[in-house]
């Protein structure tokens, strides 16, 4: 009898077994398709100078090339300083907004989160289309409107090397925080009542708890978000090639636009797959140091 019985138990195990892997099969099947063969063909292609008809094995050339190439650094030099510039200051709005919210109905809670967020899932383009009507050099630009109210002259915001990066930025900073303000918001709402309760007792002001409670509890959120945000970053593509192409004089080339010129503008394919590699690894490791230095203090 309790032969029969471990029987039928082993049974219906691997009857749920089998209905798992069932469930989680389009899932793998779309991840092998568009990742996992991707990477492992990028990383076949890195060594060879490609060629849709028979490519040709060079070893490591690519990569010398790459780690040679003036242009490559310069583009991971503007890469680097439009994440500073950019993901502190996101993080930074993001919370500022979420504590807004906070002590607001739950209708509006709701409200506020659909509106903040409301710009993620409109297209990039359209956006772009937006954002260059108000860096438009002409003086019917609503930014040069703007200036032009205090007696500035017209700035050619795009076209101008001294002013196409801070034009990026500023449109990073006005923009797309939505994800960040959701998280940050889920992440007030789940701190304890009671550490509030307790501060109140104590006689504790706003500012004190969110020094002592708010910040150190948030400690995980806040790395996972910098974590992201510096991985985007390290992979924006769309604003540089939408808003200025990447120039004037390669002043707005990040590394993900230059791999995207390589390959599809002027096909060599075997380097853009070595400089996407490298980016990899780049990220890889700057991830690796923001958890080994930022996550000391951080509790799960």
């Amino acid at each position: 009898m309790m032969q029969a019985t471990k029987t039928i138990k082993k049974r219906k195990v691997k009857g749920d077994a089998g209905w798992g892997y069932t469930f989680i099969a389009v899932a793998l099947v779309i991840f092998a398709l568009f990742t996992a063969y991707p990477v492992a063909s990028a990383f076949i292609i890195s060594f060879q100078e490609y060629k849709p008809l028979g490519s040709t094995f060079i070893g490591f050339d690519n990569y010398v090339e790459t780690l040679s190439d003036s242009l490559f650094w310069k583009s991971i030099r503007t890469t680097i300083v439009y994440t500073i510039l950019t993901v502190p200051v996101a993080l930074f709005l993001s919370f500022a907004v979420a504590i807004l919210i906070l002590p607001l109905k739950k209708w509006m809670q709701t409200t506020f989160k659909a509106v903040f967020y409301l710009p993620a899932v409109a297209s990039g383009v359209a956006l772009s289309v937006v954002w260059l009507w108000i860096f438009d050099p002409m003086p019917s630009g609503i930014l040069n409107k703007l200036i032009g109210t205090v007696g500035a002259d017209n700035q050619n915001w795009l076209g101008s090397s001294s002013t196409a990066m801070l034009s990026l930025v500023l449109m990073a900073w006005l923009s797309s925080h939505g994800t960040s303000i959701i998280i940050y918001l889920a992440a007030l709402l789940g701190i304890d009542n009671s550490y509030y309760e307790a501060a109140d007792l104590d006689g504790a002001t706003f500012l004190q708890k969110l020094r002592y409670i708010v910040v150190p509890c948030l400690k995980p959120t806040t790395l996972f978000l910098l974590v992201t945000g510096v991985i985007g970053s390290f992979q924006v593509f769309q604003n540089a090639f939408l808003m200025t192409g990447g120039g004037p004089d390669n002043a707005t080339t990040m590394v993900g636009l230059l791999i995207f010129n390589n390959a599809f503008k002027y096909f060599e394919f075997g380097k853009a797959a070595a400089q996407s590699l490298i980016l990899a690894l780049l990220i890889a490791g700057v991830a690796l140091v923001q958890f080994k230095f930022l996550g000391k203090e951080v509790e799960y």
